[in-house]
């Protein structure tokens, strides 16, 4: 507790002790001294309370000194009890009462009346400064109040009348407060947000909520219309409000929210647009490849051996631009995955070497292959991922090197426990790299010069995709390149050693290379690609295998209805009906067996939505285009349960 200063003026030092004696006690601090002068300076340097003041002083007398502590601003509101032995008579009470005192004390004095009346006004002066503390706080609370950026009102519980409101209130919705006093708070949201408001506004009264916070749209004096935030509490009948103007935030989550729909119906539409792009570019691809096997089961000469070699080539070139397309998609959607199984690295290696080494033979140069025999022969790796870096990796360098070799190494960097850390390097002596030019090499369909694509090809998707892939496996890619003297490019990553894996009996087709018939199986076909229709009636027509071609969904569904089919094979892709609603018609509306006929879907969908999507609409596998007459031969084996055709 804060002591209460207490000041004694008395010419006589006795009275002073007297005085102290009788006042003593732990809650006060007492000043005294015999001088006028001294006592306005210790009032001036101290807090002083109450002054219990002498009336008889040679110099300056009580009431001259109370004159002069009244006239000073700072010690003005000093409790002034006058101590005398003079006579009782009103007029002199009087005369020190107009002075400012508020209490007189007769000589000789009676300690209880006098310690009584001096605890009194200790009380008072406590109360006195409480209530300084509190106004000060007041005034503050005021000030913040008058200049909040936010609306801040109380307002009544029973008729949601305005009590008080501040100025902000013309800044945000344009009124004066006056204009508001007495108006209820809830004319100020707009006519559809008011019934809502008043709801909330009740809740929080009957549930005596200390705090809520809700949003709705306020109507401003201009009649513009702007979001604003309210939190409000409950307390003595009263709704004490802040009101916050949030359009801006709004605003901006409303821009947020249309550039995400933008982005996602951009991203619809890419998709969209890709899909029918594997569709429209797959499905003659296959036709093409197709097309080529059955030729080359015809009587050939040399030559057009030959010619079908380069058209089978040409195919799967362009196929393979396809699916770098399609890849690049897949890994900027974040729908690419990395499957890892056990696998012998070296061999995989070997095996890319041979796929290339013609390519390099035709340029006259030579494709080297050095792999470090410390590397384990068998690691968990995602097989098709890596041997397409290596393949991009080793296609490039064969592309731009006229002269000399390409290398491709692969050695041990670090092996721990059952952890190995490869490093795989292509390296070549061709044309090389500007430094400038470097990082734009791995932009999707860039390449390091404008003229690149002109003198050597490709789409420059092909570093594109190897860098996302080296990163989406956890490795790291680094290169160097000089101009005229060639490039290399590294990247490295840890794998774990497994145990050789138990060979697994792949093989559906045990009578050798041509595939069994079916006995006594009835086949619908949906394909409206002509050449596509073509190459599946003859690999049909190959397995003894009865089928119908219809070029919709809708003609299968009636062909359906008609007759009974032991599977469907389905283009996801036609005209009228496409083979998604088809297969969600035949699941829904047909009764059993019917219902549950086994669906392939034969379609050009490379995407992974695209497939997901089939399987949804309840088709039983997919086989995407191009495909291999055994993969289709083993599906249908597969879903029909066939063990041993014949």
């Amino acid at each position: 507790m804060t002591p209460v200063n207490i000041l004694i003026v008395d010419d006589k030092e006795e009275n002073i002790i007297a005085l102290e004696a009788l006042l003593k006690r732990n809650d006060i601090r007492i000043f005294s001294t015999t001088s006028p002068n001294d006592a306005l300076k210790i009032a001036w340097d101290n807090s002083i309370a109450i002054a219990l003041i002498d009336v008889q002083m040679p110099e300056i007398d009580g009431f001259e000194l109370v004159d002069m502590l009244k006239s000073n601003p700072r010690t003005k509101d000093i409790m002034v009890i006058f101590v005398t032995a003079i006579s009782k008579e009103s007029k002199y009470v009087i005369k020190g009462l107009n002075t400012g005192a508020v209490d007189y004390l007769y000589k000789p004095l009676d300690p209880y009346i006098t310690s009584a009346k001096v605890d009194s006004f200790i009380q008072l002066a406590r109360h006195q400064a409480e209530m300084l503390i509190k106004n000060q706080e007041l005034e503050n609370f005021s000030i913040v109040v008058k200049n909040s950026a936010d609306i801040i009102c109380v307002v009544d519980a029973q008729s949601f009348r305005v009590q008080t409101i501040n100025p902000t209130v013309e800044k945000i919705l344009g009124y004066k407060p006056s204009e508001l006093i007495h108006k209820s708070i809830i004319d100020r949201a707009i006519e559809s947000e008011r019934p809502a408001f008043r709801k909330k506004l009740g809740e929080i009264i009957k549930d005596n909520l200390s705090f809520s916070v809700s949003e709705f749209q306020f109507e401003t004096f201009d009649k513009r219309t702007i979001w604003v935030e309210c939190r409000a509490s409950y307390k003595n009948k009263s709704i004490f409000i802040n009101i916050s103007d949030i359009s801006p935030q709004k605003s901006y989550l409303e821009q947020l929210l249309k550039s995400k729909e933008a982005a996602e119906y951009g991203k619809k539409v890419k998709e969209t647009f890709l899909a029918n792009m594997s569709h429209e570019l797959r499905t003659p691809v296959n036709g093409i490849l197709g097309l080529t096997r059955m030729l080359r089961k015809t009587p050939v000469n040399e030559q057009q051996i030959s010619m079908l070699d380069l058209l089978e080539t040409s195919s799967r070139s362009l196929l393979e631009v396809i699916n770098d397309i399609l890849d690049i998609s897949k890994i900027e959607a974040g729908k690419f995955s990395i499957i890892r199984s056990a696998n012998n690295v070296a061999e995989l290696v070997e095996s890319v070497h041979k796929l290339l080494k013609f390519q390099a033979d035709e340029k006259l140069i030579d494709l080297l292959l050095e792999v470090d025999p410390l590397i384990p022969e068998y690691l968990n790796v995602d097989s098709l991922r890596l041997n397409q870096i290596l393949m991009n990796l080793l296609s490039n360098a064969i592309k731009f090197t006229d002269r000399g070799h390409v290398k491709l190494k692969v050695t041990v960097i670090q092996q721990h426990n059952d952890k190995v850390n490869l490093k795989f390097t292509v390296e070549d002596t061709g044309i090389g790299i500007a430094s400038d030019k470097l990082t734009k090499i791995f932009d999707s369909f860039e390449q390091a010069e404008d003229d690149t694509s002109t003198k050597y090809g490709g789409t420059g998707l092909g570093l594109t995709i190897v860098k996302k892939l080296v990163e989406l496996k956890g490795g790291e890619l680094t290169f160097s390149s000089q101009i005229g003297k060639g490039s290399v490019f590294n990247f490295s990553n840890w794998y774990t050693i497994v145990n050789k894996p138990k060979p697994v009996n792949t093989d559906n087709n045990p009578h050798g290379g041509i595939l069994q018939p079916f006995n006594d199986i009835n086949v619908l076909v949906a394909e409206d690609n002509l050449v596509n229709q073509f190459i599946v009636s003859k690999m049909l027509t190959d397995w003894n295998v009865a089928f119908e071609i219809v070029d919709n969904g809708s003609k299968a569904i009636d062909k359906l209805r008609q007759q009974h089919y032991d599977i469907i094979l389905m283009d996801t892709n036609m005209p009228v009906m496409n083979g998604y609603q088809a297969a969600k018609i035949i699941r829904l509306d047909f009764e059993e067996p019917k219902r549950s006929i086994p669906i392939i879907s034969l379609s050009a969908a490379a995407l992974d939505h695209e497939q997901e999507e089939a399987i949804s609409a309840g088709m039983n596998d997919v086989l995407s285009k191009p495909f291999q007459a055994t993969e289709l031969h083993s599906k249908i084996q597969k879903l029909l349960k066939i063990k041993n055709p014949a």
